[in-house]
């Protein structure tokens, strides 16, 4: 099986990437995507994370001579609101726990740090407790600097640019439901224009130090 990060390891050569430090970002599921990219590849310099799990999920990570387990998973434990949406808070089971631990991505491998942007009202992911309790303690366990962690009370999932209109629920493309993003318009308006800045001022600070334009 062809590895998705080894795919990945070809976009480094494109004359788009300057270099010499490369920045990811990542949101949902494509968050423990750039989780891995940064564990294992060299050359990622700062990983921002929006609203991520911090194990691998929906399918297994294979990397050279190595699988990463995907999250085990429980639907049962799903909810569906009156309108016929979905909660999915409930679905992914704890990494913590056996047998799950080995879904967790060794993000204490990275060399660059790491920036966690966490809706408050997410209710797609546990993402301030995958945030705080799972990738700001495993990294201080190991030695390294905590992540910067970026809380927005009354946001949910979707963190999308500024001025994006608010996305409270809508049809996951994988598990084809229509399922709740949370997050209240005000708040959610507000943390998107937030989000953007710090983004910015994040990748300024560990990139090539350059003005990045702002809209």
């Amino acid at each position: 099986m062809t590895s998705l990060l080894e795919d990945t390891l070809s976009l480094f050569s494109l004359f788009q990437v300057k270099g010499p430090g490369v920045g990811l970002l990542g949101f949902s599921k494509g968050g423990d995507l750039c989780l891995s990219m940064a564990s294992f590849l060299k050359g990622i310099t700062a990983t921002v994370l929006i609203n991520s799990c911090v194990a691998n999920t929906i399918t297994p990570l294979h990397y050279k001579d190595m699988i990463i387990p995907s999250l085990g998973s429980d639907p049962g434990k799903c909810l569906k609101t009156d309108s016929g949406v979905w909660i999915y808070m409930g679905f992914w089971d704890n990494p913590l726990e056996e047998p799950n631990y080995h879904s967790i991505i060794p993000l204490e491998r990275a060399q660059g740090p790491f920036l966690f942007i966490v809706g408050m009202d997410d209710h797609g992911w546990k993402s301030d407790f995958y945030a705080q309790i799972i990738a700001s303690e495993r990294l201080e366990a190991h030695g390294k600097d905590r992540p910067q962690i970026i809380y927005y009370p009354g946001t949910g999932h979707c963190i999308e640019p500024p001025y994006f209109p608010v996305c409270r629920t809508s049809v996951h493309t994988v598990l084809g439901q229509p399922i709740l993003h949370g997050g209240e318009p005000k708040a959610q308006s507000w943390a998107q224009v937030d989000a953007w800045q710090q983004i910015q001022t994040f990748f300024r600070k560990h990139l090539n130090g350059k003005k990045i334009c702002t809209v």
